[in-house]
């Protein structure tokens, strides 16, 4: 990976790594590493894992101490929604860190560098290294440069309904996986597009949601799901009930 790429990383960061073999490893992914065997490195997936508990941390705590009269279910949802693939994904954009990934040639051909996965991977691995670099403040710091206003405009949503997120807590409790959105169908002019959206979880289509925009439809899907499992639910405990 060019020198440049790194600067680039760590300016939009606001943070100069003392050991910038840390920042490499954050942006290897393992598809890189399986086509340059032979290379004495590690991909970022063991960063991943603690960055994601530093994640949760940093953001519990400006949570905390920025909504002092919210309830634990309300912070819950809140930091659910910050912390969720698609805000990552949005965060890794502004930093470039797509651009920024060193990956293998077959991730390259499927896009890799757009897949908000793998960049919501990057995101935690990032906020890891800098956390074993310059430790807890450092990655306070960078996390709520890296984030921009949505923490600060993240008590507007409290006392909304977030089905999305409530979807993702049931998936997540009941399931212990995430639930998958898809684009089915664009219609109408641009100027007035009409979105259908599904919801899958673990494979099978368990809502589907029409919208102005896909955030709309996305929310529509996510409800339909909530009351098909919440019937489903209903249905298996008449069931046992009877036997």
């Amino acid at each position: 990976m060019p020198s440049t790429g790194l600067d680039e990383v760590q300016q939009k960061l606001g943070y100069r790594f003392r050991q910038d073999t840390r920042l490499r490893e954050a942006l290897t992914h393992k598809s890189y590493l399986n086509e340059t065997r032979g290379m004495k490195e590690a991909d970022n997936e063991r960063l991943e894992f603690l960055g994601d508990s530093v994640l949760n941390l940093v953001v519990s705590h400006y949570l905390l101490t920025a909504h002092t009269g919210a309830s634990e279910g309300d912070l819950s949802k809140l930091r659910a929604g910050l912390v969720s693939e698609d805000s990552l994904a949005q965060v890794a954009r502004r930093l470039g860190l797509g651009e920024a990934l060193r990956l293998g040639s077959g991730e390259e051909l499927t896009r890799g560098r757009e897949k908000p996965s793998i960049l919501a991977d990057t995101v935690e691995a990032v906020i890891a290294a800098v956390y074993l670099d310059g430790g807890l403040d450092a990655a306070s710091r960078c996390l709520k440069q890296a984030f921009g206003d949505a923490l600060d405009a993240s008590g507007s949503s409290m006392g909304k309904t977030d089905f999305k997120t409530d979807l993702q807590e049931v998936c997540q409790r009941t399931f212990n996986t995430l639930p998958h959105y898809g684009t089915v169908r664009e219609s109408g002019p641009d100027h007035d597009k009409v979105f259908e959206v599904e919801v899958l979880i673990r494979g099978d289509r368990h809502g589907l949601g029409i919208g102005k925009s896909k955030k709309e439809a996305e929310q529509k899907a996510a409800k339909q799901a909530l009351l098909r499992l919440g019937q489903e639910k209903e249905d298996q405990c008449d069931i046992r009930s009877e036997s």
